[in-house]
Order: structure tokens, then sequence, then C-alpha cells
């Protein structure tokens, strides 16, 4: 038996390569150090993305305020365009989300948990078996916020304040901006009465509001948040 033992050792001599260096501690803080580093620069690209996306929106709001508000004659439906278009980004930014919670995961937990017991050895551990978990999410990586999650996250902090921001430019657009019309008249799109108009989109906005508060209520001790506490070093 030891001598297949040792045959098995000879044919595959990196099987535990990994457990003789993680009883090493030089070893180990060295590959640590490179595995933070590595996963580090994954968060900042997928955060980069996220703020792309997020420009973006940013820059169509502000073109499509500018073009709308410059004459009485341009549509106010383009407005209503624009609503279409954050959802649309809302999407994509969703997905680049729950990608960067992968990589932002793996880093809470080396800080939390290794970092933060290394400045203070008094503290308790937030998650005792963190090794496992990263052990096992590199084996097997998966998303695990689900879509809803994200999409609600995202529109919570980012999107919702754009499209409030929309949802006043085109209130102020079919109201003081045609003060000679009704806004039953101003609100129609070509042969959709106004009140169709004005219903649908207030039936899109309570629907983002309730998406909002879902966000707000699904907060969790993997998502940054503010604290509870007057304390103003604390976040």
């Amino acid at each position: 038996m030891t001598g297949a033992s040792d045959a098995a050792g000879d044919e595959n001599p990196d099987a535990d390569i990994g457990g003789e260096l993680a009883e090493d501690p030089s070893d180990a803080i060295g590959l640590l150090g490179h595995f933070y580093r590595g996963q580090m620069d994954r968060v900042t690209a997928w955060r980069s993305r996220l703020d792309q996306t997020s420009y973006w929106a940013v820059t169509i709001i502000a073109a499509l305020l500018t073009w709308v508000f410059s004459s009485a004659n341009n549509p106010h439906y383009l407005l209503l365009i624009g609503m279409g278009a954050m959802v649309v980004f809302l999407a994509f930014e969703t997905r680049r989300y729950r990608a960067y919670d992968v990589w932002r995961e793996r880093i809470r937990l080396v800080e939390q948990d290794l970092f933060a017991e290394l400045f203070d050895p008094d503290s308790d551990v937030s998650h005792p078996d963190w090794r496992r978990r990263i052990s096992e999410d590199l084996r097997d990586p998966a998303v695990k916020m689900s879509a809803l999650t994200a999409f609600a996250r995202r529109l919570r902090r980012i999107y919702y304040p754009l499209l409030l921001v929309l949802l006043a430019a085109w209130v102020a657009r079919i109201t003081a901006f045609q003060p000679k019309e009704t806004w039953r008249t101003t609100a129609s799109i070509l042969t959709i009465p106004g009140t169709v108009v004005v219903s649908a989109v207030a039936a899109f906005y309570l629907a983002a509001t309730v998406v909002a508060v879902y966000g707000f209520v699904q907060r969790d001790s993997g998502e940054f948040h503010e604290r509870e506490s007057t304390d103003p070093w604390r976040e």
C-alpha cells in the first residue's frame, strides 16, 4: 500500500502543493498578497464598468433635457423614451453588478476576517469559515446575488434619482412649458390621450418605487450601507 501511495505521489507531485505552501507562513503570506492584488484588480475593472454605464446614462439625460427644452416644438415624449433608456442601462448594469459582487465578496472576506483581525487581534472573526468559503468559491465560482436584488440596489442608488429628474422635467414640460394648453392636451402622443399617457407614467413610477423600497429592505452584511452611528469615522 505504501509503495502504491508513493507511486501515485510520484505520478502527480503537484497534487498537494497548495497544502504544503499553506504550512509555510512566509510562502502563504506572499501568495496571499498576490491573491489579494489579483482579486482587487478584478474588482476595480468591474467597478469601472459600472461607472461607465452610469456615466452614459447621465450623459443621455443631459442631452435629452437640453434638446427638449430648447424649443416648444420639440416633442415631450423624448423624455419618456429617455425613461425607457434608463431601464435598458439599468438592465446592463444589473448584470455587471452581479459579476462585480463575485469578486467583491472574496475581497471582503479577506478584509473582514484576516486584515481586520491583524489590526485588532482581540476582535471576533466575522466568518470563522472564511478560508473554506473562499476555497469553495475558487473551485466552483458562481453568481450569488439574485437578479432582482441587484436590479433593486442599482435602481435605488443610481437610476431612481435619475428617473425622478426625468419625471420632474416631463411634468414641467407638459405643464409650465405649455401654459396655453391643458396637461391632457400636452401629454397626448399622436392618437393616445394624455390621461392614458399620464396613467402609464404613474404606474411605471409606482412600480419603480416598489422595487427601490425592496432594494432598501434587502440590504445585508455584504452590502455597504450607513451604520446607525454618530461616529464620523464609521460608514
